[in-house]
């Protein structure tokens, strides 16, 4: 429990994650960042983590690992930093991923190592070193963030639709595997959200203004979504409040999906 010599926290925040231990991977900015702090903002003890040193924008009391997750000893190391800081985690959060803006012929295997390496192997690898963990306190919640990609691909994005895809199968299979471990599995599928990975979708357009406004006007809720929108989700999945909630693909778009190929704004 928080508290115990291997706690980062002397004491733990009243909130829906009070006395929860979290570990989310890819916090050093945008989405994951968002995450990590609600959830310490909820009473978890929370580490996250990331290829380059502590970022500035990181809560103090929040613990930072340094780790490259495409490789095997990297997720090994990540799992023994988490339990030297925390111990056992109760919510695993798979976040880190990148995308190329490629189509399977343009795509290099160099491509393949660095999006399908650390938006698909390193979550099934991250699930695989810290479900142990999960099952030993008596079960936990795994969030993994997928994408609306993932099932209605976007135009040269090959790699990125397919690495989507594999985390929202993964995501079913653990929740059918362990459930009866305790283990909740579920995955969040963003729309549009603003960070750097949308402003890089808009920049390889032809006319990128012209297709961030189209985008925008598909959206019934008239704005982009924020790291935080995502962040409100991953909180409700961490959270006991979603006890009967697993193998789900939760799309939080801001209802860009739930509408035809039309444009709303044309009628």
């Amino acid at each position: 429990m928080p508290g115990t010599p291997n706690s980062l926290y002397p004491t733990t925040k009243p909130g829906r994650l009070a006395g929860k231990r979290a570990c989310i991977t890819g916090g050093s900015r945008g989405i994951g960042l968002a995450i990590a702090e609600m959830f310490r903002g909820e009473g978890a003890d929370v580490v996250t983590c990331g290829r380059g040193d502590r970022p500035k924008t990181l809560s103090e009391d929040i613990g930072w690992i340094k780790v490259d997750l495409r490789r095997p000893e990297g997720v090994l190391g990540f799992r023994d930093d988490i339990m030297a800081l925390i111990g056992a985690p109760d919510i695993l959060v798979n976040n880190a991923g990148v995308q190329a803006e490629k189509t399977v012929v343009t795509s290099s295997y160099d491509d393949w190592d660095a999006v399908v390496g650390l938006n698909a192997k390193s979550v099934f690898a991250c699930c695989r070193a810290i479900l142990p963990a999960l099952i030993g306190r008596g079960g936990g919640s795994i969030v993994n963030i997928g994408s609306i990609s993932g099932l209605q691909p976007d135009p040269s994005m090959a790699l990125y639709n397919a690495s989507k895809a594999f985390v929202h199968g993964l995501t079913r299979s653990i929740a059918l595997d362990h459930g009866r471990d305790g283990i909740r599995c579920n995955t969040i599928c963003p729309g549009w959200i603003e960070t750097g990975m949308a402003d890089a979708a808009f920049a390889r357009a032809m006319d990128p203004d012209r297709a961030r406004t189209d985008a925008l006007n598909r959206h019934p809720i008239g704005r982009f979504g924020t790291p935080e929108d995502v962040a409100g989700a991953a909180l409700w999945l961490a959270s006991d409040e979603a006890a009967f909630v697993t193998g789900q693909m939760l799309i939080v778009d801001g209802g860009l999906t739930a509408a035809t190929p039309v444009r709303p704004d044309l009628f």
